[in-house]
């Protein structure tokens, strides 16, 4: 069992920056060998993936909506994975999921096996 809870969410005008934290831990988790990684799901959308870095050579990964705007980082000292988000739009509005698996890669939602609850990120115009 490994849990994920996801933190840093809230209420931002466009244009302004949140950065998101995400720590794990479990009884036989070893989070430096676990990929992570960031999908949103914003009211009537499907979950889609925002970013992720893998745990073998720590690359990273990101979908073109948030190329050069948001950056994905690790701290495995702390069991910590963050998303940092500057120049926030609208469309930027949904819940943020943290997400982990053992795979070496994960640009899918089905290549993860575990999920936080999520943390909501809305953003005004």
């Amino acid at each position: 069992q490994v849990q994920l809870v996801e933190s840093g969410g809230g209420l931002v005008q466009a244009g302004g920056s949140l950065r998101l934290s995400c720590a794990a831990s479990g009884r036989t988790f070893t989070f430096s060998v676990y990929t992570m990684g960031w999908f949103r799901q914003a009211p009537g959308k499907e979950r889609e993936f925002v970013a992720t870095i893998r745990w073998w050579n720590e690359n990273t990964s990101y979908a073109d909506s948030v190329k050069g705007r948001f950056t994905i980082s690790r701290d495995n000292a702390k069991n910590t994975v963050y998303l940092q988000m500057d120049s926030l739009k609208p469309e930027d509005t949904a819940v943020y999921y943290c997400a982990a698996t053992p795979r070496d890669y994960g640009l899918e939602r089905n290549d993860y096996n575990y999920w936080g609850r999520g943390t909501q990120v809305t953003v005004s115009s």
